[in-house]
């Protein structure tokens, strides 16, 4: 009898072999497994596991269901929440969010949620399930700008409500942060995203690729020239950050969202796609997020020996404790409570070197966590010849500045009701990153689920 205090185990590639390829790194549960790690679930009475869902997904009876070998129920269980299961069992924060709220976590190891959603998710994909789809059409028309988790989301939920719904995507590829920023090697893309895009539009949704939204067509457009009847904004953020130090406009300095946009959405890593990227032969990737790991993985398997800076300690890093995990056992390089002051740049403007400084942690910020600041007389400098920043994302101001009555905030984000996702603009409603700024993949999709919701009351009173 297995101890029910323990999770299964999960089988991933080797370190040393998966440090040179670009394969999924975890593999994933089978049929047996999956159907052993279900067993030990508690079946609370008060889940506390779906009050840290974003999306509410009812994980006793899915994961019930797993136990008993339903899997075509388990997923009809998840499908009634997510759009995304086979996206959110691999690159959802769970051990923040429902399994860290896992009452069988008290005492022992709380139930690999994420590994059972990916599991149902796989199967349904491997079997020929679909998600059910609205079964009477009301009439009325829905724009969705963005093809990424938010409005994925928002289109498939009203899709399912019977809206006739159209998303248009700038990239010319779906999937947005999904197709662009998350590596391979976590997020399969012909495997995972486009098969989860392919759902979507299994409900009747429409994607056109190659509008940009504020310049092909402007959101007033959509409302009062091509018949929308509301409008949701789901554009994210992709607008980098960097630290506005001397040397940052060298040659070798470059953005995680283009280093990884060159490399997942547009194939660098593939022989066969003429996609020029910067392999680096020393590569310094500064920041500590999940984005932070993706560039740094992605850089090892280019090549390059990689180290990661960051300016407080390991304790503090923002990045799931699972990538960090994977990062060091692939032989990243991790120089924590160190902050960047200038990067060095050669005779023909190209990086050589990072300067940077010894941080120590004092009093908590207004985030909550302890303030780095710098130990006097400690610079050093690191070799390199490459430097991805990675300091988070804004939104595009494209959108915003082409709409009237749109308000944004001081970060440029739209103003949006988080309840509802309604806009100071009337009919239109948005979500995800574009409203709050750099987030998670669920959360964008809690956004763009709440954001249906919304719309349907809307128009359902208008």
């Amino acid at each position: 009898m297995a101890d029910v205090l323990k999770r299964v185990p999960v089988r991933e590639q080797d370190p040393a072999v998966r440090a040179h390829n670009f394969d999924e790194v975890c593999l994933g549960y089978n049929k047996e497994e999956a159907m052993e790690e279900a067993s030990r679930c508690l079946h609370c009475k008060n889940a506390k596991c779906v009050q840290g869902c974003p999306v509410s997904i009812n994980i006793p009876d899915f994961v019930a269901a797993v136990k008993e070998g339903e899997f075509e129920k388990a997923y009809q269980v998840i499908g009634q929440s997510s759009a995304l299961p086979a996206v959110c069992g691999r690159v959802c924060p769970q051990e923040n969010q429902c399994e860290g709220k896992c009452i069988r976590g008290i005492k022992g190891e709380p139930v690999s949620i994420g590994k059972l959603e990916r599991f149902v998710a796989d199967w349904a994909k491997e079997n020929g399930i679909k998600p059910e789809t609205a079964k009477v059409k009301n009439g009325k028309k829905v724009a969705v700008i963005g093809a990424g988790p938010a409005g994925l989301t928002c289109a498939g939920d009203l899709a399912k409500l019977g809206y006739e719904v159209k998303i248009f995507e700038a990239l010319h590829k779906a999937g947005g942060v999904l197709a662009y920023g998350i590596p391979e090697f976590r997020l399969p893309k012909s495997k995972v995203v486009d098969a989860e895009v392919e759902n979507v539009k299994s409900l009747g949704v429409e994607i056109e690729t190659n509008v940009i939204i504020g310049k092909s067509i402007t959101v007033d457009e959509l409302l009062t020239e091509e018949g929308y009847d509301a409008v949701f904004i789901g554009s994210g953020a992709g607008l980098p950050m960097f630290m506005g130090i001397p040397g940052e406009t060298a040659n070798g300095v470059m953005s995680a969202n283009e280093f990884l946009t060159r490399n997942n959405l547009m194939k660098a890593y593939l022989d066969e796609y003429d996609t020029p990227i910067r392999k680096g032969q020393k590569v310094a990737v500064v920041g500590g997020g999940n984005v932070a790991m993706d560039a740094a993985r992605t850089a090892l398997r280019l090549g390059a020996e990689v180290h990661v800076i960051y300016r407080r300690s390991e304790a503090e890093l923002p990045a799931r404790a699972e990538e960090v995990h994977h990062a060091k056992e692939e032989g990243i390089i991790f120089d924590l409570l160190t902050n960047p002051k200038e990067i060095l740049v050669d005779e023909n403007g190209w990086v050589k070197g990072i300067r940077c400084i010894r941080m120590e942690l004092g009093e908590p910020d207004a985030s909550g966590r302890r303030r780095p600041v710098e130990v006097p007389g400690s610079v050093f400098d690191i070799d390199v010849d490459t430097v991805i920043m990675s300091l988070g994302t804004s939104p595009n101001p494209l959108i915003s500045s082409t709409t009237y009555g749109l308000d944004v905030n001081k970060r440029k984000c739209i103003i949006a009701d988080e309840e509802t996702g309604k806009t100071t603009k009337d009919g239109v409603y948005a979500g995800g990153d574009a409203v709050t700024g750099a987030a998670t993949v669920i959360l964008a999709m809690g956004a763009g689920k709440a954001a249906a919701k919304g719309i349907h009351e809307y128009l359902s009173n208008k």
